[in-house]
């Protein structure tokens, strides 16, 4: 392999984001290029940072691809998320139509029985606490329902009873003992 060299622009470039760096990998990453550039051999290198002679390897081949960029520290890619795009667009619908236009007796989505109907249409099964993260992402926000009679009892008699119940409340009742 050809030995390394910098330019004094490129070696000053490095030296500039070495310094400017609060993240101890990419201040390691500059060091790697600079040693390099210096003669210093992968095996030393590595030694010396105390890592592998591979991450040697790797930021070398990424500084040659991308020059100073390619010494930030790279995010790893991790698993792709099941909600791509198909995904959320099915999502959005779901969320936004009412549950009893889709047959069912209730009236507002809970997220347990969000995340039971979104599996039965995608085909897709997340658990609770994801697909919360995902209405939070999508802009949704969401409340546990509040389950009232309002609606479905007598509001006149409920009203009358109410009235009664407080008239009660205010009067003494006969077992209350009095101080004298």
């Amino acid at each position: 392999m050809a030995a390394w060299k910098l330019t004094s622009d490129e070696w000053e470039a490095v030296d500039r984001f070495r310094f400017k760096t609060r993240d101890a990998s990419e201040f390691r990453n500059g060091l790697i290029i600079l040693k390099s550039a210096a003669g210093e051999s992968k095996a030393v290198i590595a030694e010396d940072l105390r890592c592998s002679v591979g991450t040697v390897d790797i930021i070398r081949k990424r500084y040659r691809a991308e020059g100073v960029e390619g010494l930030r520290r790279g995010h790893p890619r991790g698993r792709t998320s099941l909600a791509d795009e198909d995904f959320l667009n099915v999502f959005r619908k779901v969320v936004e139509t009412p549950p009893q236009d889709l047959g069912y007796g209730f009236n507002v989505w809970s997220v347990d029985r969000l995340v039971q109907h979104v599996w039965e249409v995608t085909g897709v099964k997340f658990s609770a606490s994801q697909l919360r993260r995902i209405l939070k992402d999508q802009g949704y926000s969401f409340q546990r329902p509040k389950h009232t009679m309002k609606g479905k009892r007598d509001e006149v008699a409920y009203e009358q009873a109410r009235q009664e119940l407080e008239v009660l409340k205010k009067k003494r009742s006969a077992r209350t003992l009095v101080k004298s």
